[in-house]
C-alpha cells in the first residue's frame, strides 16, 4: 500500500490540474474511509468504489464518508444481483459486464433492476457494456438504448470512459 505522503503528493498533483477530472477507482473502501479526512479534496476528483457483487456492499458505506465532491459507484464487474442500493449521495451508478476470456455472464435484470433504481432517484446511469469474450459485439445497449447519463457536475467537461 502506497504511504499517506505519497497519496497525499498526487491529490496535490490532481488539485493543482484542475483543467482534468481525476476518476479515482479503489476497492480498498475501508482504508479511503480512513485516508479521507487528511486528503485536500477539490472538485475535479471524483472518487468511486467498485462493488461487483452484494457481499462488497459496505463499500458504498466507506465511500460516502469521503470528502469526495463526485462520489461513483462501478459495479463492474457485476457478478451477481445487488438488491436495493442505498445511493443517498452518490452522484453516479456505472455498470458493466466482465470481459475477456472466462468472463463470468452478467444478467439482464440485475442491470434493470440498477438502472430502475437510478431511474426513481434521480442518479445518473451510464452502462458501460455486456462484457464476455465478444464485448464489442454485444456492444452497449440495454431495452434498445444507451445510457451515458453523468453526474450534473459533468455538463461543462469533457470526459472519457474507458
Amino acid at each position: 500500500m502506497p504511504p499517506l505522503g505519497f497519496i497525499q503528493e498526487v491529490f496535490k498533483v490532481m488539485r493543482q490540474a484542475n483543467h482534468h477530472v481525476f476518476q479515482v477507482l479503489t476497492k480498498r473502501a475501508e482504508r479511503l474511509a480512513e485516508l479521507s479526512p487528511v486528503l485536500n479534496w477539490s472538485e475535479n476528483v471524483w472518487m468511486g468504489v467498485t462493488v461487483e457483487r452484494s457481499d462488497y456492499k459496505r463499500r458504498i458505506d466507506s465511500l460516502r464518508m469521503t470528502g469526495a465532491a463526485v462520489k461513483f459507484l462501478s459495479l463492474e464487474p457485476l457478478l451477481d444481483d445487488l438488491g436495493e442500493l442505498n445511493l443517498t449521495s452518490i452522484d453516479w451508478v456505472i455498470v458493466g459486464g466482465e470481459s475477456g476470456p472466462g468472463a463470468r455472464p452478467m444478467q439482464a435484470e440485475w442491470v434493470r433492476a440498477i438502472r430502475d433504481q437510478c431511474l426513481q432517484r434521480h442518479e445518473p446511469f451510464f452502462f458501460k457494456q455486456w462484457g464476455g469474450f465478444h464485448k464489442k459485439k454485444a456492444w452497449r445497449t440495454l431495452d434498445g438504448r444507451t445510457w451515458d447519463q453523468m453526474p450534473p457536475r459533468a455538463a461543462d467537461r469533457s470526459v472519457a470512459i474507458g
